[in-house]
């Protein structure tokens, strides 16, 4: 059985990827020479540079070191045919209130979520409602004000731009 938390999409595992090579191959090495220049000046002990240098440099190892771990276990989920009409991982979907306001999410792995691009977490409380559901489906999720009753306009398996 898969664990949940350790899906991903495809881009999202990219831009994972993405990071750490930066964090490696180029913020790394640039704060290596900053720290080894402020090194020369003398003291380390007053030398804010140095110590802000060492203090980037653990920064980047521990990131480095999570992402590596990371990405070994993550999974990627890709797009099947199959899923057309129903809510699954990966897929964007158009939700309804009451109101008549219209929201769109994409149910992402926890590792990727990002609330600027509604990009929400296959561990949400609105996506694990939406899982399986179909278009003219009502979901209720509970929230802090209360229980919210959303209605699936549509699903899409890329995005609604």
């Amino acid at each position: 059985m898969t664990d949940r938390n350790n899906l991903i999409t495809r881009e999202g595992r990219t831009k994972l990827e993405i990071e750490l090579d930066y964090l490696w191959r180029t913020e790394r090495r640039a704060v290596t020479v900053s720290v080894t220049e402020a090194a020369a000046h003398g003291d380390r002990s007053e030398n804010a540079e140095y110590k802000e240098g060492k203090r980037r440099l653990r920064e980047i190892d521990r990131r480095v070191r999570f992402l590596r771990k990371r990405l070994e276990v993550l999974e990627i989920v890709y797009y099947s045919p199959q899923q057309e009409g129903k809510v699954f991982f990966g897929a964007w979907v158009e939700l309804e209130n009451e109101s008549e306001k219209i929201v769109h999410y994409r149910i992402v792995g926890t590792d990727e979520f990002d609330p600027h691009i509604n990009a929400i977490s296959i561990n949400s409380p609105v996506a694990i409602a939406l899982i399986g559901k179909s278009v003219d489906d009502e979901i209720n999720v509970s929230t802090p004000e209360g229980k919210k009753i959303w209605l699936i306009n549509a699903i899409q398996y890329k995005s609604f731009d």
